[in-house]
């Protein structure tokens, strides 16, 4: 089964997001932890995450995605930086506990002129802090565009994040369409050749879900602004092939692309019609 949904708001809790999903086509949602700009979450709902799980249990919604806020950094330089973003991380995995299934993706931080050596083991080095060996939920490091300091834009850095922290079974992969692409992997002439490499570098068992958007920029330009499907530099002949892949086609998709409800609805549809049952 294809499982495609969007990234909602999670202000009024999960069971109106799976109401939402449900509206516009989707079987499966992303959203922040907290506002995405940092702060502190919400209280846990108790109430509405017991009828949320009924929901998802009678329509089928499975392997919902919590997304890191962006402002975190779990590579910076500033100690207060870097403990908010651990604390901020280990209060979201400790929330998502409650929530089965669930995974939780972030951006692998910016070594903000320490070097990329120093970035990979400190983001390696605040998983250590904040995973735990009991814990349920999957940690997903996202593939980045390679803007500014950002690490994680190459399979090398991802791989050497996994293999720094002391817990990296734990941890998978999210690739992201449009960050890789501008990130110089060619995801549009040679799908093979990129999830062959990712196979060799990083193990194509940890890749766990796909951020699908098309992008504004051309190949390889190391910025990161979505654009909505087939409406980029990706296009629409190049998401039938990825939906498609064998070593895709069975994971969760998630829209975050410059839209709202309607055109969430509109871009799943037409995904649905690209997808081969």
């Amino acid at each position: 089964m294809f499982k495609i949904g969007c990234h909602l708001s999670a202000t009024k809790g999960y069971v109106h997001m799976a109401e939402e999903a449900l509206s516009i086509g989707a079987n499966t949602f992303q959203f922040f932890t907290r506002n995405p700009r940092g702060g502190k979450a919400k209280p846990v709902d108790f109430s509405d995450i017991e009828k949320y799980k009924v929901i998802a249990a009678e329509k089928g919604i499975e392997k919902i995605l919590a997304h890191a806020p962006y402002t975190i950094n779990p590579c910076a330089a500033r100690p207060e930086v870097l403990e908010f973003a651990r604390e901020t991380m280990a209060d979201d995995l400790a929330r998502l506990e409650y929530i089965p299934g669930a995974m939780y993706n972030f951006h692998p931080g910016s070594h903000v002129g320490q070097g990329s050596e120093e970035g990979v083991r400190k983001t390696a080095e605040t998983l250590d802090i904040v995973l735990r060996p009991e814990q349920s939920t999957k940690v997903l490091i996202e593939t980045m565009a390679g803007k500014g300091s950002e690490i994680g834009a190459t399979f090398e850095e991802i791989r050497g994040i996994i293999d720094s922290t002391k817990l990296g079974d734990m941890l998978g992969v999210c690739l992201d369409t449009c960050h890789i692409y501008d990130g110089g992997y060619d995801i549009v002439g040679n799908l093979d050749r990129v999830l062959e490499e990712f196979d060799k570098i990083i193990g194509i068992e940890r890749l766990c879900a796909v951020h699908i958007n098309d992008s504004k920029n051309p190949f390889s330009s190391h910025k990161d602004r979505h654009e909505v499907i087939g409406g980029g530099s990706i296009g629409l002949d190049a998401f039938s092939r990825i939906i498609n892949h064998p070593a895709l086609r069975e994971l969760p998709f998630y829209l975050e692309t410059p839209n709202e409800l309607p055109g969430y609805a509109a871009e799943i549809a037409l995904l649905k019609s690209m997808y081969k049952e």
